[in-house]
Protein backbone atom coordinates (compact mmCIF):
# COMPACT_ATOMS: atom_id res chain seq x y z
CA UNK A 1 0.00 0.00 0.00
CA UNK A 2 1.43 3.37 -0.95
CA UNK A 3 1.06 6.46 1.21
CA UNK A 4 0.61 9.99 0.01
CA UNK A 5 2.54 12.24 2.36
CA UNK A 6 2.07 15.97 2.57
CA UNK A 7 4.61 18.20 4.29
CA UNK A 8 2.69 20.65 6.44
CA UNK A 9 5.08 22.52 8.75
CA UNK A 10 8.00 21.92 11.08
CA UNK A 11 6.91 20.28 14.34
CA UNK A 12 8.55 23.20 16.14
CA UNK A 13 6.01 25.57 14.53
CA UNK A 14 3.25 24.12 16.73
CA UNK A 15 3.71 24.88 20.41
CA UNK A 16 2.74 22.27 22.99
CA UNK A 17 -1.03 22.12 23.59
CA UNK A 18 -1.67 24.55 20.72
CA UNK A 19 -3.12 24.58 17.20
CA UNK A 20 -2.10 26.41 14.03
CA UNK A 21 -3.69 26.81 10.61
CA UNK A 22 -1.83 25.44 7.59
CA UNK A 23 -2.86 26.17 4.00
CA UNK A 24 -1.30 23.58 1.71
CA UNK A 25 -2.22 21.80 -1.52
CA UNK A 26 -5.49 23.73 -1.65
CA UNK A 27 -6.61 22.54 1.79
CA UNK A 28 -7.02 24.48 5.03
CA UNK A 29 -5.89 22.26 7.90
CA UNK A 30 -5.64 22.59 11.66
CA UNK A 31 -2.41 21.11 13.07
CA UNK A 32 -2.46 20.35 16.80
CA UNK A 33 0.31 19.48 19.26
CA UNK A 34 -1.11 17.67 22.28
CA UNK A 35 1.68 16.79 24.66
CA UNK A 36 4.11 16.17 21.81
CA UNK A 37 1.70 14.17 19.63
CA UNK A 38 0.72 15.84 16.37
CA UNK A 39 -2.83 15.60 14.99
CA UNK A 40 -4.36 17.13 11.85
CA UNK A 41 -8.00 17.88 11.02
CA UNK A 42 -9.81 20.04 8.53
CA UNK A 43 -9.69 23.64 9.75
CA UNK A 44 -13.32 24.43 8.90
CA UNK A 45 -15.96 23.42 11.45
CA UNK A 46 -18.54 21.00 10.10
CA UNK A 47 -21.35 23.10 11.60
CA UNK A 48 -20.54 26.57 10.29
CA UNK A 49 -17.84 28.96 9.18
CA UNK A 50 -15.71 28.61 12.33
CA UNK A 51 -11.97 27.92 12.11
CA UNK A 52 -10.75 25.14 14.35
CA UNK A 53 -7.31 26.77 14.45
CA UNK A 54 -8.93 29.75 16.21
CA UNK A 55 -10.71 27.55 18.75
CA UNK A 56 -9.96 26.78 22.38
CA UNK A 57 -8.22 23.54 23.33
CA UNK A 58 -9.30 21.86 26.57
CA UNK A 59 -7.60 18.54 27.14
CA UNK A 60 -8.09 16.53 23.94
CA UNK A 61 -11.02 18.65 22.73
CA UNK A 62 -11.18 21.71 20.48
CA UNK A 63 -14.06 24.17 20.88
CA UNK A 64 -15.10 25.94 17.69
CA UNK A 65 -14.88 29.72 17.82
CA UNK A 66 -18.19 30.12 15.97
CA UNK A 67 -20.90 28.22 17.93
CA UNK A 68 -18.71 26.68 20.67
CA UNK A 69 -19.36 23.10 19.55
CA UNK A 70 -16.52 20.73 20.39
CA UNK A 71 -14.64 17.88 18.76
CA UNK A 72 -12.26 15.23 20.11
CA UNK A 73 -8.97 16.08 18.41
CA UNK A 74 -7.49 12.56 18.08
CA UNK A 75 -10.64 11.12 16.48
CA UNK A 76 -12.54 14.13 15.12
CA UNK A 77 -15.76 12.90 16.77
CA UNK A 78 -18.32 15.41 18.05
CA UNK A 79 -18.32 15.89 21.85
CA UNK A 80 -20.51 19.03 22.19
CA UNK A 81 -23.45 20.24 20.11
CA UNK A 82 -24.50 22.06 17.99
CA UNK A 83 -21.99 20.19 15.80
CA UNK A 84 -23.27 16.86 14.51
CA UNK A 85 -20.77 15.79 11.83
CA UNK A 86 -17.23 14.71 12.83
CA UNK A 87 -14.13 16.52 11.60
CA UNK A 88 -12.10 14.84 8.87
Amino acid sequence: MSQNLLELCPVSAVENDAVIRVDTAGKLLAVYNLGGTIYVTDDTCTHGPGCMSEGLIEGENIFCNFHNGAFHIPTGRVVEPPCMVPLA
